[in-house]
């Protein structure tokens, strides 16, 4: 299948009513896994990379790691640079071959937010490629995302077709209660805010802060209308936890390639779980 662009694969979630699973990849192994897990259920997959991922390893890499597993798979897949702070960092990431960018200006005032995300926009349309933005802020941080702040600013419906309308973007992060890393209790997410949204806006949206919210949450979002959904750190913990139980149970394990590849797997699982709630799974 080909290397695409979000906007394609999001384009037929929307128009079926159910959402693509974007996880966050920091290796190879996360990569191979996330497409794999995918691949098995013949489910559209977006890998995602946050900019501390990008200073860790870069843009090209990461590139040139997605496009050769998406090129020998059977599934779509989109390479996708989740929360980019500024312009440079969105030229960078088009210069190098992402096929899907974030602009992040959610901690902007109203207006400063609209512009960015236009410059934004214009120099990913350069590029032909889809742009992502966030109205309103997800709460919580983690990976250097989101706001110290827990609470989150709610994405305003009115306030949302506005910056659509003005921005061009091709699909929409919106806060409705969710927060970035761990959930320290269960969330209580505005559900109805989502409907309203969905009523007005005619892009994709789009969910942040998916790691530990209940199952049932979740599928309500999607029947909401949410077509994109982000997972980041369930995946991380994930893979660290079984490194360490990997090691643990055998002291005498030096080669890397084979707790990589445990980690792999219990990535994949991971993987094949939320893409079946997320409705995406038999949609190739």
């Amino acid at each position: 299948m080909p290397y695409t662009t979000t906007k394609e694969i999001l384009k037929n979630a929307a128009e079926n009513n159910y959402a693509v699973c974007a996880f966050n990849a920091e290796n190879i192994e996360m990569i191979r896994a996330i497409i794999s897990g995918a691949g098995e259920l013949s489910a559209p997959v977006i890998i995602q990379t946050t900019p501390s991922t990008v200073k860790y390893l870069g843009c090209e890499y990461f590139y040139a790691v997605v496009k050769i597993a998406a090129e020998n798979s059977k599934i779509p897949v989109a390479l996708h640079l989740d929360h980019g702070e500024n312009l440079d960092l969105i030229k960078y990431a088009l210069d190098s071959g992402y096929s899907s960018v974030m602009i992040d200006a959610s901690k902007e005032a109203f207006e400063e937010n609209i512009e960015i995300t236009k410059k934004a926009a214009r120099l990913a349309g350069g590029f032909n490629i889809p742009v992502e933005a966030e109205l309103g802020r997800v709460g919580g941080k983690e990976d250097n995302i989101g706001s110290e702040d827990s609470e989150s600013i709610y994405t305003n419906p009115d306030d949302a077709l506005e910056f659509v309308n003005q921005t061009g973007i091709d699909s929409l992060a919106v806060a409705i209660g969710t927060a970035h890393g761990l959930y320290k209790s269960t969330p209580k997410l505005d559900i109805d805010r989502l409907s309203e949204i969905k009523k007005l806006v005619n892009i994709p949206i789009v969910l942040h802060g998916a790691t530990g919210l209940p199952d049932s949450l979740i599928e309500e979002c999607v029947k909401r209308g949410v077509n994109k959904i982000n997972f980041a750190t369930e995946l991380r913990r994930v893979y660290t936890n079984a490194i360490r139980e990997k090691l643990d149970s055998d002291k005498t394990i030096i080669d890397p390639k084979i707790y990589g590849a445990y980690a792999g797997f219990c990535v994949k699982e991971l993987v094949k779980e939320k893409i079946r709630l997320s409705g995406s799974a038999g949609r190739i």
